[in-house]
């Protein structure tokens, strides 16, 4: 490797690492970001403080209120709750539904849904010894988490917000009915009826009598929902990047707030909404309407990594409201796990919550890597086999591309002797020994790149599989060899200090194997292939695969599976290609035959062979003046 090669690699490392150094932070950033953050939480003290100022005039006001007949308390809290002063005041109560998936915790207190524990699946913790646990899940579960309605009430400048407001529940089965009371037979109500053997909960709205009570010039009714996302996988830094808010709009397709900016917001203002989406990695909870909301204004907030929480996503939603005198808005809850065949059975486009990609990505991961998987799983009970499997598959579909890339290798290969006689004739005359190349290459029919566009091809099932492992919750907690989560990344061994760059804590022993399998992969190819001309191509090929083992380290251990499968098969592949199908006898022959037929140049050639000889006219120049100097 000569001084320039040299070079080349060291500016690459050089550039790989102040990539990574001008990602982080300077100190002056953080101290600018810290008085940024330390002026915003004087601000929200002091708004803290008026709030709690406030609330306990208010909580004083409903104490007295509360001592009183119910005649009185109108009198007392009209000029705060309007018609429903009389549910203003009570005791907060629980109410449960529940089937064989999920147990739904209700409180009266607002008529919203308190809790959701999923039966079936766990949340992993990882703790500080180490080791990873399994303990009961939950969603929506969070006490900072708010989902309220403003309910546009005659003469209040700010409505009445259902938060305040003690519904009486009425249980009949499987279906719980919360009515905020107004008087005269009025009343603001919502049903949730709870199927078996399901994650989704019918839910309606009744407005008995509201175009009484609400003003005459509403047309929506606005729900505040916001939602504290729980850390539920074991790779938080993972987990954060396929979670966010996801949404439909009636008419288009679904759309999604970004998971990885610190802030980001959409606003459907206007714009009917089918659904929207609480997105975990591998859960959701989910809110539609056949009919559709009115619109929307989305937000999706990365918390600290400090924070118990992983997001804040925030919703602010119309409700149409026709005015009527008992109307009625049917809508439905799913609060489960992102199974892609339970939603696209929803209809609305549902499994779009499913993160396998978009465009050409996410139809290969839709229609034929899943449907595949689902086959196999039929087939085998563990997952790791499972996914040999498939990529046994993959290699067998791609073979016809796999034995192109390997046959244009032995053409190479066969031409080498050739070529390195080339060498030896004109020496250190690089711009020679190519040019000669070229013409050799046209002569003997071989195509230089003949090995690279079948791996080309190859490229957007590689992508695509990279998005469908972490997608896949059939992977979640599913253990295989030495991993014990396939969606997330395998400790076989645990250090005790943390490498920056991604890398952590640990060593994913199949991403190990992965680097291993592929140096072992590139030294086997690198023998018959002539790198001379550039021998940092060479170079690069084995330490790629090494700077990628810092990415690779944290990610899925079912994708670092795939890969190292894949590396094998590979391997197997080429090796049983080379020694039973193809006979580099026939190959040589053939690339003689071919030689003595007469050849029509191509543009492309005479371009290049044009270029080649300008390039060496050049050097021989530049040759002759250094030598009259």
């Amino acid at each position: 490797m000569d001084r320039n090669n040299i070079i080349g690699i060291a500016l690459i490392f050089i550039l790989f690492l102040a990539w990574q150094y001008f990602l982080t932070p300077s100190k002056a950033q953080i101290a600018a970001q810290k008085r940024t953050q330390d002026s915003i939480a004087r601000v929200e003290r002091l708004r803290d403080s008026l709030t709690i100022v406030k609330k306990q005039e208010a909580k004083k006001k409903l104490e007295a209120a509360a001592e009183v007949p119910d005649t009185q308390r109108t009198k007392i809290l009209g000029g705060q709750f309007g018609a429903f002063a009389t549910a203003a005041v009570g005791k907060e109560e629980t109410t449960v539904l529940e089937n064989e998936l999920i147990k739904v915790t209700f409180s009266n207190k607002g008529g919203y849904i308190k809790d959701v524990l999923l039966k079936k699946h766990f949340k992993m913790v990882h703790g500080k010894d180490r080791k990873d646990r399994k303990i009961p899940l939950h969603l929506l579960e969070d006490s900072k988490n708010r989902f309220e309605y403003t309910l546009p009430v005659q003469g209040l400048r700010n409505g009445v917000n259902t938060a305040d407001l003690y519904f009486t529940p009425e249980k009949d089965g499987n279906s719980v009915t919360f009515r905020a009371d107004a008087g005269n037979g009025q009343y603001f109500a919502q049903t949730y009826t709870l199927t078996a053997n399901s994650y989704k909960l019918d839910y309606a709205l009744d407005f008995k009598g509201m175009d009484k009570v609400f003003a005459t010039n509403a047309k929506t009714i606005e729900l505040k929902w916001v939602n504290y996302l729980d850390k539920i996988e074991k790779s938080t830094q993972y987990e954060r990047q396929y979670s966010t808010l996801n949404f439909k709009p009636v008419d288009a397709r679904a759309g999604r707030c970004s998971p990885t900016k610190q802030y980001s917001e959409k606003d459907a203002e206007g714009a009917p909404i089918q659904w929207l989406a609480n997105t975990n990695q591998f859960f959701n909870s989910s809110l539609m309407s056949e009919k559709g909301f009115a619109s929307a204004k989305m937000s999706s907030k990365n918390l600290a990594e400090e924070s118990e929480d992983l997001k804040e996503l925030s919703s602010t939603i119309q409700i149409p409201f026709g005015g009527g005198s008992n109307e009625q808005f049917a809508m439905h809850f799913y609060i489960g796990p992102n199974e892609f065949d339970r939603l696209h059975d929803m209809g609305y486009s549902m499994s779009d919550i499913v993160p396998f990609g978009q465009n050409i990505m996410g139809t290969i991961n839709r229609w034929v890597i899943r449907p595949l998987f689902s086959f196999l799983t039929g087939l085998f009970s563990s997952k790791g086999i499972v996914i040999l499997m498939l990529t046994l598959l993959v290699k067998l579909l791609l073979y016809p591309l796999t034995y192109r890339m390997i046959y244009s290798q032995s053409k190479m290969t066969a031409l080498k002797p050739e070529i390195d006689r080339l060498k030896e004739r004109h020496g250190d005359d690089q711009q020679k020994v190519q040019m000669e190349t070229m013409k050799m290459y046209r002569e003997f029919g071989v195509n230089p790149l003949g090995a690279c566009f079948p791996m080309l091809l190859q490229l957007p099932i590689w992508f695509a599989l990279y998005r469908f492992f972490p997608a896949s919750i059939e992977f979640r907690q599913a253990n295989f060899l030495w991993a014990g989560d396939l969606s997330s990344y395998d400790e076989f061994f645990q250090l005790p200090f943390s490498i920056p760059f991604g890398f952590g804590d640990h060593i994913s022993l199949f991403a190990l194997l992965w680097v291993l399998s592929t140096l072992l992969y590139t030294w086997y190819n690198s023998k018959n292939m002539d790198f001379s001309a550039q021998p940092a191509m060479l170079y690069m090929q084995y330490i790629m695969p090494v700077m990628f083992m810092g990415f690779f380290n944290s990610s899925a251990s079912g994708l670092s599976a795939y890969m190292l499968f894949s590396n094998l098969l590979n391997i197997g592949q080429t090796l049983a290609t080379k020694y039973f199908l193809i006979d580099e006898k026939k190959i040589k022959a053939g690339m003689d035959a071919y030689r003595k037929k007469p050849k029509k140049k191509s543009g492309f050639g005479e371009r290049m062979e044009t270029m080649l000889k300008e390039q060496q006219k050049m050097a021989e120049e530049k040759a002759k003046q250094g030598k009259r100097k």
